[in-house]
């Protein structure tokens, strides 16, 4: 850390992968995992108040996201890559998900960086999510040494064309609970409605949308408009939680949750993702990679729609996000070997954020209480 009069400064990289965007740290340039390092990220990012005014983040969960990178020591592995979610509502940060989104720019950071040396016009890194335990390998453009960011490629969500960051997802599933059917059925009934909870990429819980009284095509701004909708949808979310094991997570952004309907754009689903305590304005990639895992569990809500399609084609409030899925049906089940989609990213800015020294001085003090409490 740099000090500047009473401020400490953090090196940092200004990333946006696909409809994300964050501070991405080296490991080495942060304070070690605990209070101190909770407590500079918080603070940086502006966490106590609302509209992020005394911080980088943003107003919402999309641009409230944390990348902490380092070299691997794992066999066949890279880079590790720690996602920090910093929940809006809280004022907490939460390890437990990954984010595949910034998963997108962990490949470009690594290779500007020189952690990963590039290798002609295009470099594979493999990426190790410490959240999950799951690897990934991201395909970047490369040239001179460095990531390439302009391109023709285009996602939804985000204006104009980039680089294509190829995103390929292996043994996507348990990725928390270590189970593809965390409660051992296709469907259970929850808060009296049918839910499948799958755990591929990210632990969800999936509904149709017309159990909630929806129609499924609703705009975010329309869902987050009904507060009650958001509680409905909240108290499932976690009675599926406490049913995949994963006990009390009012406090956690995980399990994720879905509404699913019949596509009417030329889509395989239409989808709404809650990320959980608002509809996300696009989709979510882990998610993605989840709901497109779905749809191969025969009898699931998912497959109830769009049952066995290996390419899938999610509408979203933002247009279309696309998934390939390789699955296979063996005697134990469905086998999901892989999950593919395409993304882009790019570097926006690179320097040192400040927070105030008193941060760490707080923290030390509510550690002590802690401790001794």
């Amino acid at each position: 850390m740099q000090a500047f009069s009473d401020q400490l400064g953090l090196r940092c990289v200004l990333m946006r992968g696909g409809t994300s965007k964050g501070p991405f740290f080296l490991v080495e340039d942060l304070p070690p995992p605990g209070p101190f390092r909770d407590a500079a990220l918080l603070r940086l990012m502006g966490a106590l108040e609302p509209r992020r005014i005394d911080g980088i983040g943003g107003i919402d969960s999309l641009t409230n996201k944390v990348a902490i990178i380092s070299r691997s020591t794992r066999p066949g592995v890279n880079v590790d890559y720690l996602f920090a979610q910093i929940c809006v509502h809280k004022n907490t940060i939460d390890y437990s998900v990954n984010c595949g989104n910034m998963l997108a720019a962990v490949g470009p950071f690594a290779i500007d960086e020189g952690l990963v040396p590039a290798s002609g016009a295009s470099t594979e890194v493999a990426i190790f999510n410490v959240n999950t335990g799951k690897r990934i390998v991201a395909t970047v453009c490369t040239s001179a040494g460095r990531a390439v960011y302009s391109g023709d490629a285009a996602i939804d969500g985000v204006a104009g064309t980039a680089a294509p960051v190829w995103l390929r997802f292996c043994d996507v599933a348990g990725a928390k609970t270590g189970k593809l059917l965390p409660t051992g059925n296709a469907v259970d009934r929850m808060e009296g409605l049918d839910v499948s909870c799958i755990d591929a990429a990210v632990p969800m819980a999936i509904v149709q949308a017309a159990a909630l009284g929806m129609t499924g095509y609703e705009t975010a701004e329309a869902i987050n408009a009904q507060p009650e909708l958001l509680a409905r949808v909240e108290r499932v979310r976690c009675a599926a939680g406490r049913a995949m094991g994963l006990g009390d997570v009012s406090r956690l952004e995980m399990p994720k949750l879905v509404t699913v309907a019949q596509a009417r754009s030329g889509g395989t689903i239409a989808a709404r993702y809650f990320m959980p305590y608002t509809c996300h304005t696009s989709f979510a990639v882990t998610g993605a990679v989840c709901l497109g895992a779905a749809v191969q569990v025969p009898g699931s809500v998912a497959a109830q729609i769009a049952g066995g399609a290996a390419k899938v084609a999610i509408e979203h409030p933002a247009g279309v996000l696309h998934v390939d899925v390789d699955a296979a049906q063996g005697a134990g089940g469905v086998e999901i070997r892989s999950a593919s989609l395409l993304r882009t990213a790019r570097r926006l800015f690179a320097g040192t954020v400040y927070f105030p020294a008193s941060t760490l001085e707080a923290s030390h003090t509510e550690s002590v209480k802690e401790v001794h409490a």
